[in-house]
């Protein structure tokens, strides 16, 4: 892996994880003996952390993490809920039943991950990448799916915000297992309609409890 990408990867990890916050400027000396690099992969890096919205240059402070507003979250759900229902409707006529069966077992023991240390919450992360993962590839629309991706960058570092919750979480789990469920049973409008009603309450609990950072 190139410097570059490997500093990206590093650096995306840490501001979508919230380790570094919003605000924080990613000082080109101090990231690149973080990093472990020269400065020229890292402002590679930069520029690339930039063009997805995780960065931005801010005068003669240099490069800073990007807050998250109430105003930003309101327009990404309103994104995600035009892509991720459509997906969940085609994923309900075009998917495999079995896979989405098998996420659907899982995501009704993932309470138990929910309640368990950090080890195994980040299980519990894991299973929503893998059902998001077999919704891109049932969809089968490259466009929508990559589109989706894109999406998923800043929508992972809200979900974050409500990291701490296990309520919220714990509800989340069966708000998903009700999406796989209905994509297994091939059932478009159902799908649809599980996948809105998730956003829903995920948009309302994270407005709810958003502070600026």
């Amino acid at each position: 892996m190139r410097a570059s990408d490997r500093a990206y990867a590093t650096l995306r990890d840490d501001i979508i994880e919230w380790r570094l916050r919003p605000g924080t400027v990613l000082a080109e000396v101090e990231q690149s003996e973080r990093l472990g690099i020269s400065r020229t992969p890292l402002r590679e890096a930069l520029g690339r952390l930039t063009a997805e919205g995780l960065t931005t240059a801010s005068g003669g402070r240099g490069v800073v993490v990007t807050d998250i507003s109430l105003d930003d979250i309101d327009q990404l759900f309103e994104l995600r809920e035009t892509l991720e229902g459509r997906a969940a409707a085609l994923a309900a006529e075009r998917g495999d039943a079995l896979t989405f069966q098998k996420l659907h077992h899982e995501f009704l023991q993932a309470p138990a991950l929910i309640q368990a240390d950090d080890p195994a919450r980040h299980e519990y992360y894991d299973l929503v990448g893998r059902l998001d993962s077999a919704i891109d590839s049932a969809i089968s629309n490259t466009y929508l799916a990559q589109a989706m991706r894109s999406l998923r960058v800043h929508l992972v570092r809200v979900r974050r915000l409500a990291a701490d919750d296990a309520g919220r979480l714990t509800s989340a789990a069966a708000e998903h297992a009700a999406i796989a469920e209905a994509i297994a049973a091939g059932n478009p409008r159902l799908a649809e309609a599980a996948t809105m009603l998730h956003l829903h309450r995920s948009l309302s609990h994270v407005k709810a409890t958003h502070t600026p950072h």
